[in-house]
């Protein structure tokens, strides 16, 4: 139910219904709304879990100009711990379970949304609908066609700020490395390909012999949203959905958005999605209830500059999880999460430019993006976002090249490596990536021949209709869009 009018919401909504007669021929819009008596913008966070508890700590100790007021999860408990953590610091907040009871709350101006990918949309959308100012977490959407929905959503609600969670976007160091690769004359040259990494590791789930209970405090049917109510077959409720095609997108779409994005980012901010996209990999050296893949690389035919993306689930070596990552190594640098980019002349490996010699040319300013949240709170009170590259739209491009990835992967087939490089003829970047996944799988003491890979479906796309076309389309365009419960359908 909605939450009671208290006396200080009601003088609150007096307020600010007599503000807006001075503007007769403005609608009425949350803007106005969280600029009244108390220029605090009211914020909740939908989906409390470990992301969503770290938004709601930045907004009880960082972010100025805002207030936590609400937290909702589809787990009870998370929420109450929110409640607590909240309390401990002198600020009482309420606690949903069901998203859409927070959306009817008048008095929350804006969400921030953390919850499982397969209601970062649906979830989003609704929000816009309830004219809340939205903040969706990476990836903005579980598939294309309803990340598409949710950048349609926004258009519609020109008033409202809908921002995605990829923080490089408010990163004053790849804002420079973006504005150095504009100049083809410039000390490294013309840029020749743009890379992503995520080299993360990633042990096993475990595997369970039969489904298992729903744990206790959780709405199942709230949890699930969309998807129907599945056996839950996986040791632990939360986070290992991650590796489940109905809920997660693997590491490709768990981490790789922030890295795609700033692959695009680099290469002019394309406004539309790639024409070509091939993906091969699988899961390596164990078997668990995951059915993602745990080592991956992507292929993307922008022009001129190509996109490549590596997942590495595994250890350095020796299939020992007590040791460090594999590293992608330029000069002093050695990269596992971040993005390479090769130019004629050298590389650029996160913020440093190197020749051909591995001499340092240049260093750019801190790449993180910790003042992101704070310039969402920032847009609402400007009435716009910092520029195009904070919109969801952009979100939606970077989750989609996870997207599309991920179903050249699952209408792959496995096949023997002397197969994959003959496919990759002509491309020595590409056969050059696959050879170094070849050793690092061998530095596990995996075979690649044994194992084979999956070489996922070389796929052609619709950049303007977001429709694969050609050879195995009807295959593809089934995963383009998933199937939805009635009670949590898409209406935009």
């Amino acid at each position: 139910m909605p939450t009671p009018r208290t006396p200080a919401a009601t003088s609150r909504r007096r307020f600010l219904q007599t503000a807006a007669l001075g503007a007769a021929a403005v609608p009425w819009s949350p803007l106005l709304r969280a600029q009244g008596a108390n220029s605090d913008i009211r914020v909740a966070v939908i989906g409390t879990g470990g992301q969503g508890s770290g938004h709601a700590s930045r907004l009880l100790k960082d972010t100025k100009g805002c207030r936590f007021v609400a937290a909702c999860d589809a787990d009870y408990n998370a929420s109450e711990r929110n409640k607590t953590a909240a309390s401990a610091l002198g600020q009482n907040i309420q606690t949903y379970i069901d998203y859409r009871r927070l959306l009817e709350n008048k008095d929350i101006d804006a969400v921030i949304i953390a919850t499982p990918n397969h209601t970062h949309s649906l979830i989003g959308i609704a929000a816009l609908q309830a004219g809340k100012h939205v903040y969706v977490e990476k990836p903005v959407s579980h598939n294309i066609w309803e990340g598409r929905q949710l950048a349609t959503a926004a258009a519609q609600s020109p008033q409202l700020i809908a921002m995605h969670g990829m923080q490089r976007r408010s990163s004053a160091g790849w804002a420079e490395v973006a504005e150095f690769v504009k100049n083809p004359n410039g000390p490294l040259g013309k840029l020749v390909l743009s890379r992503g990494l995520c080299y993360k590791k990633r042990d096993n789930i475990g595997k369970v012999n039969a489904p298992q209970p729903v744990p206790p405090g959780v709405d199942y049917n709230l949890w699930s949203g969309p998807r129907e109510m599945l056996p839950i077959m996986r040791q632990r409720f939360h986070y290992d959905w991650h590796w489940q095609w109905p809920y997660g997108n693997g590491d490709i779409g768990n981490q790789g958005p922030h890295q795609l994005d700033v692959a695009r980012w680099v290469i002019g901010d394309p406004s539309e999605l790639p024409s070509e996209v091939l993906c091969l990999g699988g899961r390596f050296g164990y078997e668990d209830d995951a059915t993602t893949a745990n080592t991956q690389i992507a292929f993307f035919n922008y022009h001129p500059v190509p996109v490549i993306f590596e997942v590495r689930g595994l250890p350095e070596k020796n299939m020992d999880f007590k040791l460090g990552t594999s590293k992608f190594r330029v000069g002093t640098s050695g990269i596992d999460v971040g993005n390479i980019l090769h130019f004629e002349g050298g590389t650029i490996a996160e913020n440093i430019a190197y020749d051909t010699e591995g001499k340092r040319v240049q260093k750019f300013g801190e790449m993180g993006g910790e003042s992101h949240q704070q310039n969402f709170i920032n847009a609402i009170k400007a009435g716009k976002l910092a520029d195009d590259g904070h919109g969801v739209l952009t979100g939606h491009h970077a989750a989609s090249l996870a997207h599309m990835a991920n179903i050249s992967y699952r209408l792959g087939q496995p096949v023997d490596p002397a197969s994959v490089k003959s496919s990759l003829e002509g491309h020595t970047a590409a056969i050059e990536t696959f050879e170094r996944m070849q050793q690092h799988l061998s530095d596990n003491g995996l075979d690649l021949g044994a194992l084979k890979p999956v070489a996922g479906a070389r796929l052609t796309f619709d950049p303007k209709a977001e429709q694969f076309t050609g050879a195995r389309a009807a295959e593809a365009n089934a995963i383009v869009k998933e199937t939805y419960r009635e009670e949590f359908s898409i209406k935009v």
